[in-house]
């Protein structure tokens, strides 16, 4: 169980917001294997109050996929205000501020990752959401800009002070990106210093990564991303190693290529089979990783176009 203001969830393991990744599709397949909590993709305020209609997409959603949170990218106040106007017209149970994104592309705007050198700003900014915000409020912050700014704990402070209801931390900095190694050691401190759930992110590949950043780190929950890149299993794993220590075995290739079939049908119930196609076979890379002989599908997979041309493929392969 874990509390976040007056949200209850049902699990300690959350799906990442993703970019490209977690749209509604993705997260409703991964709902059925034991996600109880997922984000939709990182919503940009400016793209927001623009009225774009790839943005308004992104924040589709169904009766299944509850509860859900909503993740948001700005630094600009009337962009953050205008964004906080139109989401409230969406039914969501969540609001996540990203201090965390290390793209080049955000954090020359300023935004993302970029606020983290300057947390007196986050703070301001995060008070304008809390105050607009009618759902719990959290952020989401990396260890800090570079080796030598690893200043989570202080701006996770600022954060707490504005009035939010939990923190997500991924445990490296912008100048690491998603290299290196993760600091434990800093969300830990950052743990230690509030008052409010931190929830972990950073390398929770597998069940036993994700025990480990319970055990070394304290935090309240981990949120999973790219460990839940094809693998819709792991959220069982996590949940099944943590109370038993039994590790779950891993589905054979007939089951990975129904899963990968009842993905495709989603994505092309959501976008029609063309748009469909294209956007699942990008999975098709991920869901067969390891897999022996899978190279010779993915090079075949890279240009198919229909499902049957996919449902032929994967009978070859299987």
């Amino acid at each position: 169980m874990l509390k976040i203001g007056n949200l209850q969830l049902s699990s300690r393991v959350i799906l990442a917001p993703m970019a490209g990744i977690t749209d509604l599709p993705f997260r409703v397949l991964n709902r059925g294997f034991g996600c109880k909590f997922a984000f939709v993709e990182m919503i940009n305020a400016r793209s927001l109050g623009y009225k774009s209609k790839k943005t308004n997409s992104m924040l589709s959603t169904n009766q299944e996929d509850c509860p859900l949170g909503v993740q948001l990218l700005g630094c600009e106040h009337n962009f953050i205000q205008r964004a906080m106007d139109i989401l409230a017209q969406y039914k969501f149970d969540l609001l996540d501020f990203n201090a965390a994104c290390p793209a080049k592309k955000v954090t020359r705007r300023g935004e993302g990752a970029s606020l983290l050198k300057n947390p007196k700003k986050l703070n301001q900014l995060l008070k304008l959401v809390v105050k607009d915000s009618k759902v719990p409020v959290t952020v989401k912050i990396r260890s800090g800009w570079d080796k030598n700014t690893l200043n989570a704990k202080e701006a996770a402070l600022y954060a707490q002070d504005a009035g939010i209801k939990a923190l997500f931390i991924h445990g490296r900095s912008k100048e690491q990106g998603y290299s290196g190694t993760v600091d434990y050691k800093v969300i830990k401190a950052v743990k230690d210093s509030l008052d409010i759930p931190v929830i972990a992110s950073g390398d929770i590949l597998s069940a036993p990564l994700a025990k480990k950043m319970f055990d070394e780190t304290g935090c309240d929950g981990i949120i999973v991303a790219r460990g839940a890149l094809g693998n819709p299993w792991i959220f069982k794993e996590i949940q099944e190693f943590i109370t038993s220590g039994k590790t779950i075995t891993r589905p054979s290739i007939k089951e990975t290529m129904k899963t990968m079939l009842e993905h495709l049908d989603l994505c092309i119930d959501f976008y029609g089979e063309s748009v469909g196609v294209v956007i699942f076979r990008k999975f098709i890379a991920w869901y067969t990783r390891g897999l022996r002989k899978a190279r010779p599908l993915r090079e075949k997979a890279s240009r198919v176009k229909t499902k049957q041309e996919i449902v032929t493929l994967f009978k070859e392969f299987s």
